[in-house]
């Protein structure tokens, strides 16, 4: 620690770099990412390179995808109250109905604000535009709490250039 003082290395434990994932956006495999999630449901289409023609697994699966739309979509979800501590597995309410549960959670530092993600599921499609349109509570320890979505990092839209 004290080569890389100068360099402003300092100790940072892993609540502290689950945090700053949060706060970006980034996905957690095993958690946000399994074998049961596809680039389009997880938010991160911009990575298939379907117009470039070149072969790879799950290509064909993944040009119907893109066509026929998602059953569910990965989503992220913040509580204004301080004393709400998301912690993963909480019940994502949709317009009062259950479309979810939380993959992650926590708090996010730079935001002040305790930050979840998790995907929201319906059998007749999930859409940007769905998902904006709900009104959201999460279930923390039986109490559903009213919170807010949203389909950016919530360090990108915080930051003031």
């Amino acid at each position: 620690m004290i080569a890389g003082k100068h360099h402003g290395l300092i100790n940072a434990g892993y609540r502290a770099i689950e945090s700053c994932r949060l706060e970006m956006g980034y996905r957690a495999w095993g958690s946000d990412l399994g074998p049961d999630h596809t680039p389009y449901e997880a938010g991160l289409g911009w990575a298939v390179k379907l117009a470039t023609n070149q072969p790879f697994k799950g290509r064909e699966a993944m040009a119907l995808q893109k066509q026929d739309g998602v059953k569910k979509m990965l989503a992220g979800f913040t509580v204004d109250d301080p004393s709400v501590v998301l912690l993963g597995r909480e019940t994502i309410y949709r317009n009062g109905e259950r479309v979810g549960w939380l993959s992650s959670g926590g708090f996010g530092y730079t935001v002040k604000q305790s930050i979840g993600y998790g995907y929201i599921r319906d059998p007749k499609g999930v859409d940007k535009d769905y998902i904006e349109a709900g009104d959201y509570e999460l279930e923390v320890a039986t109490i559903r709490v009213p919170c807010k979505v949203h389909l950016k990092p919530l360090l990108e839209t915080s930051i003031k250039t």
